[in-house]
């Protein structure tokens, strides 16, 4: 028998037990933590690109962590997709597009409620892009021509809201209805006259095909008449009602890391990277920089602060949606965004104050 252990000092024991304690009382703190984390499932509009870099940046910085937060962040197939999932209940936060969020609502009354929470793009990024030898300079000259576009384009969805802004007959073009993946070689081949798209994804497209922004007319739903938002954070009102700290948090996280988006583009793409390495970095760096300048960085966002929503402005919004779509019932403005859960105004002033 080793003598020497048996026989160990009073003192050196009592220090082991206090080690012990220390070391045991750690653990608990520990497990505690983690018992008071909020797991929180999030699905994206669409694949890991230049624009999801907020999302994935607060993740690996640890900012949603800080908010007591565990996020899951998954890429997606569309807006409706992000929708439906959220409603679902496979995920308790999306990304998706305010006016898909408005169709939903007016389709399913009586279904699981989903409101938007953070507006981030404050305008539509849905564009016309025609070609400049099809004659298209203005929307009066689309009479006439063949534009392509998927079903469920926000573009093609809102087409009679574009003609309606540009005194344009909306049965005067004929539209093709295909695929994603063919839409720009169909307007670099010449099979069609104009297509709509996102700005910051059809552009790319095109001049990957070849076809760059001085063989084109390309415009800008906001910069032409529509006054629809574009895609925000959403968020199942079930979720949000037993969880409101967890959606300040998650919120504020992103307010965050968008914030340092805005500041150096160039660095934040690196956290889309992490989640991709298949990117082209330098593709999808301009990609988030076009999203950032086009639909983040507006007049409003400007003067209001990003994220939130002007009430009238929503409200028009809403009936425009709903006369294009021609949906059987108009959720209110408080159906689709809950303004509870943003950052103070000034936590959102991210921007430079007029045309700075």
């Amino acid at each position: 028998m080793n003598t020497k252990v048996k026989a160990a000092p009073i003192k050196q024991r009592m220090n082991r037990l206090g080690l012990g304690g220390v070391v045991m009382a750690m653990a608990l703190g520990a497990t505690a933590s983690h018992a008071q984390e909020t797991d929180i499932r999030f699905q994206l509009d669409w694949r890991f690109e230049g624009p999801s870099a907020p999302f994935l940046m607060a993740v690996e910085r640890g900012y949603f962590a800080e908010e007591g937060l565990d996020v899951q962040i998954d890429s997606g197939s569309g807006s409706a997709g992000a929708i439906n999932r959220v409603a679902s209940g496979a995920y308790e936060m999306g990304f998706g597009d305010l006016n898909a969020l408005i169709e939903f609502l007016a389709e399913n009354p009586d279904g699981p409620g989903i409101t938007g929470v953070y507006s981030v793009y404050d305008g539509t990024p849905a564009a016309v892009f025609s070609r400049k030898d099809s004659g298209i300079e203005t929307p009066a000259d689309l009479a006439g021509k063949t534009i392509a576009a998927p079903t469920f384009d926000t573009g093609y969805r809102a087409w009679g809201i574009f003609a309606a802004a540009n005194d344009l007959d909306p049965d005067a073009v004929e539209w093709q209805n295909v695929d994603p993946t063919l839409r720009e070689t169909l307007l670099t081949r010449g099979d069609v006259d104009a297509i709509t798209g996102f700005y910051f994804t059809s552009l790319l497209n095109l001049e990957e095909r070849g076809m760059g922004q001085d063989d084109l007319t390309i415009m800008p739903f906001p910069e032409y008449g529509v006054p629809l938002y574009g895609n925000a954070i959403i968020s199942s009102e079930a979720f949000a009602e037993e969880n409101p700290e967890a959606v300040r948090g998650f919120l504020r996280a992103f307010n965050r890391a968008l914030s340092e988006t805005l500041e150096d583009p160039d660095a934040a793409i690196e956290y889309v990277k992490n989640r991709d390495a298949l990117i082209d970095v330098e593709m999808e760096t301009r990609r988030l920089k076009l999203a950032l300048d086009s639909v983040v960085d507006t007049p409003d966002a400007r003067e209001y602060g990003v994220g939130g929503v002007d009430e009238q402005r929503l409200r028009e919004a809403i009936q425009l949606v709903a006369d294009a779509y021609d949906l059987p019932t108009l959720p209110s403005p408080g159906q689709v965004f809950d303004s509870r859960y943003l950052p103070p105004r000034e936590e959102r002033m991210l921007l430079p104050a007029g045309g700075e």
